[in-house]
């Protein structure tokens, strides 16, 4: 028999879905919200009208709602936060280089 708590991902494990699921999905999902937002932002964002911005994000939460049911037993979450790290990164040292080109000019 396979026991459904070794096939959890990381995140579904740590907010305890198994045991609450109610409270441990919703706690999923705003993470995966949050991670996709930051990872939207620093990686594909670009400046856009109110609304247009509002439609997009929309979207994105809606979709959100699918990856939530695959973050249960799939590294979605955790490839998430890769990814925002990644850029996270990128981003520094994209200013660092910036800036130290305003120095040498």
């Amino acid at each position: 028999m396979v026991d459904i708590n070794e096939r959890l991902s990381f995140f579904a494990a740590l907010f305890k879905v198994q045991e609450n699921s109610t409270l441990g999905m919703w706690m999923l999902y705003l993470t995966i919200i949050l991670l996709c937002i930051i990872v939207f932002k620093l990686g594909f964002a670009k400046k856009l009208p109110l609304a247009k911005s509002a439609v997009i994000y929309l979207f994105l939460i809606l979709g959100c709602t699918v990856l939530t049911f695959f973050a249960v037993f799939l590294p979605i979450t955790e490839g998430l936060v890769v990814a925002a790290l990644i850029l996270i990164i990128y981003k520094i040292r994209l200013h660092q280089s910036k800036k130290q080109e305003g120095k040498q000019v």
